[in-house]
């Protein structure tokens, strides 16, 4: 049995994805972080706050690895405004930069509620205001208000832009004695939180990949009894099946315009690349080997794409020239390198890399053709790069169930993510979300 439910129904009903609810588990950081404190907001509005925002910020700055919260029974003081402010209470405890704000709710005429957050970033150093800002929304969405605001600090901090505000895809898997699994497709902030599912099957669901715009998923389901490539609208929930061939139907990847769609497909022999049309779904092939071609990214400007073959031999990663139609190989250090997904500055490509006979995670420049491995587990697999280039996400195995796991790009800082509940799979870090 199939269930598909609209995406703007689905906040109502996050007890639906209770079970694919992702914890965090930091593993490592860097050796020196930065000692921020994220004081309590204060709040202007009906009620209490519909989310402890500083909180949520305080758990963005800490599972970047790159920063130590200061914990709030530490705190000498809760300032809400400058005046506030005293400076010595902040060095006393070792601090570097503090982030205040103060959340208020307002309704308009109509009856909308907007929840406003004003924010101010003081250096204690130099006992200055770095910055002052705000971010405003609907009280439904204050965890993604508090994302944003950690998003700006971070840029101001780091000169990286943020990748908090972010969504992740995710298959969870429950397992069933003696019967069928269950297998979800499940839409997440990028912490874990606010689980929502979107499909759920007792047949599997692979290669969730996001659209550039990050309003549409793609995936390939079993619900026909075999495999096929699906696209469907996160607002709407409406869906449409893009292909129904004999064979392999699968890996798709929207193109960075968001007009074609890669895909392999085994129709006419082989496992191939082809890219489909996505307005007239014309197919327009472009390998043709009589190995395994599979697994095709895009480069950030749309001219050419990666892709895994064992043409060589071995499984390793080629790139093909969309205009030339030339195809090279990228891979040679090791005998096993696969399912490759670039950085948005089209130097760096995470892929799987065997290692004597462990799978890792790894990172090829493409500018120095060095290939650095960046995990030690032993299964790890289906990597995907937050848009801002600063941490990979990737599953793999730990105290025997599938989860998700996370790394930084120069290997610094690492986190897991596993489920509350049930095995968890193929990973998606969306991209910047159009508000």
């Amino acid at each position: 049995a199939l269930s598909i439910k609209a995406f703007a129904l689905l906040f109502a009903l996050l007890a639906t994805g209770a079970r694919a609810e992702l914890t965090i588990e930091i593993t490592q950081g860097v050796d020196n972080p930065t000692a921020i404190a994220v004081v309590p907001f204060a709040w202007s509005g009906p009620g209490s706050p519909p989310e402890d925002l500083a909180e949520v910020i305080d758990g963005d700055f800490t599972r970047s690895g790159q920063f130590a919260p200061v914990a709030r029974r530490d705190m000498l003081g809760r300032p809400t405004t400058e005046a506030e402010v005293f400076y010595r209470d902040w060095r006393a405890l070792d601090t570097e930069y503090l982030l205040i704000g103060r959340a208020s709710q307002a309704q308009s005429p109509d009856g909308t509620a907007t929840l406003r957050v004003d924010f101010e970033l003081f250096d204690v150093v130099r006992q200055t205001r770095m910055h002052a800002g705000w971010v405003a929304g609907v009280p439904g969405e204050a965890r993604m208000i508090a994302h944003r605001v950690a998003d700006i600090v971070y840029e101001k901090l780091t000169g990286i832009r943020g990748a908090f505000a972010t969504r992740l895809l995710y298959v969870s898997v429950t397992r069933v004695p003696g019967g069928r699994d269950y297998f979800r497709l499940t839409l997440a902030d990028s912490d874990g939180a606010r689980p929502i599912v979107l499909l759920e099957s007792r047949e599997p669901i692979l290669a969730p990949a996001w659209s550039p715009d990050g309003n549409e998923i793609a995936y390939v389901s079993f619900e026909t009894s075999r495999p096929a490539i699906y696209r469907q609208e996160l607002a709407t929930g409406k869906r449409e099946q893009l292909t129904n061939f004999k064979g392999l139907n699968g890996a798709p990847a929207w193109s960075p315009d968001g007009r074609t769609m890669a895909m392999v497909l085994s129709k006419d022999g082989s496992p191939d690349i082809y890219l489909m049309d996505l307005a007239t779904k014309n197919l327009t092939r472009v390998t043709r080997h009589y190995a395994i071609d599979t697994e095709p990214t895009w480069m950030p400007d749309g001219k050419s794409l990666l892709f895994t073959s064992d043409r060589g031999g071995q499984p390793q990663i080629y790139r093909y020239d969309l205009r030339s139609r030339s195809i090279e190989r990228l891979t040679f250090e090791g005998n096993y390198n696969a399912r490759a997904r670039v950085a948005q500055d089209g130097r760096n490509v995470v892929l799987v890399h065997r290692q004597d006979q462990f799978f890792h995670i790894a990172l090829l420049d493409l500018v120095t053709n060095r290939l650095y491995v960046l995990t030690s587990t032993d299964l790890d697999e289906s990597p995907s790069i937050a848009p801002n280039g600063s941490m990979v996400l990737y599953a793999t195995k730990y105290a025997e169930r599938g989860i998700l796991a996370a790394v930084s790009v120069d290997g610094g800082v690492k986190f897991r993510l596993p489920a509350r509940d049930g095995d968890v799979r193929e990973p998606a870090w969306s991209p910047y979300m159009t508000r």
